[in-house]
């Protein structure tokens, strides 16, 4: 796995999610009290947000490490893949997940997944890096400025710590790599899914933004 022995280091990069994270998270999902997927939730700090509005959180991710940290939190929390969820058909009343796009090899595979385990008009509230503004050719660093642009944004692949979007050498990217989408390839996830996207933000009031939030509904 590639977060194995870096579970500490994360932990401490990663604390909680970002306010403007935050504040998509709870305005595109709200509270509830149904069943709410948290997919590759790693450490559960978005899990943990989850639960706190009310729902029923269970996260799912394939690092056996991140997990462990996520269980000390108190959080329910499976191994497994996001490709192959490990829930019957039409089993949750929401979903989320937080920077899986740029982690899984599969992101059309992860959103359909998704899809088949929610009840019929259960939201999926996804966010994650700007596809046009976060990748292999963009440098933009902690996400300040004007982002400095390099060949490569097309195709989606994957990447490591070469390219020159990479910044920052003690950074998560440098240390695990990342996959890349082009716009057009994470927009088709969810259409591919059969999912209705009835909410799409750029966050940040920055010139540039760092960030896209979503609600798609099955």
């Amino acid at each position: 796995m590639r977060y194995d022995g870096l579970a500490e280091w994360y932990d401490g990069w990663r604390p909680e999610l970002s306010p403007d994270e935050l504040a998509a998270l709870m305005r595109l999902l709200g509270t509830g009290d149904g069943r709410c997927l948290d997919v590759g939730c790693g450490t559960g700090v978005a899990t943990a947000v989850v639960s706190e509005l009310g729902w029923s959180a269970v996260g799912v991710d394939v690092s056996p490490e991140l997990l462990e940290v996520a269980r000390q939190r108190g959080l329910e929390v499976i191994e497994g893949s996001a490709h192959a969820l490990s829930f019957e058909d039409e089993s949750f009343d929401a979903a989320i997940s937080v920077w899986t796009h740029t982690d899984v090899g599969d992101f059309r595979a992860t959103v359909a997944e998704v899809a088949r385990v929610l009840r019929p008009g259960a939201p999926f509230v996804y966010i994650g890096g700007h596809p046009c503004f976060v990748g292999p050719h963009s440098l933009f660093v902690h996400a300040k400025g004007t982002p400095t642009f390099h060949p490569g944004y097309r195709p989606s692949r994957r990447y490591d710590e070469t390219a020159p979007g990479v910044g920052d050498p003690e950074g998560l990217r440098a240390r695990v790599g990342a996959r890349h989408l082009t716009l057009e390839d994470f927009i088709t996830a969810f259409t591919a899914a059969e999912l209705r996207i009835e909410r799409f933000e750029e966050l940040s009031d920055r010139d540039y933004p760092y960030l896209v939030a979503l609600r798609a509904r099955r």
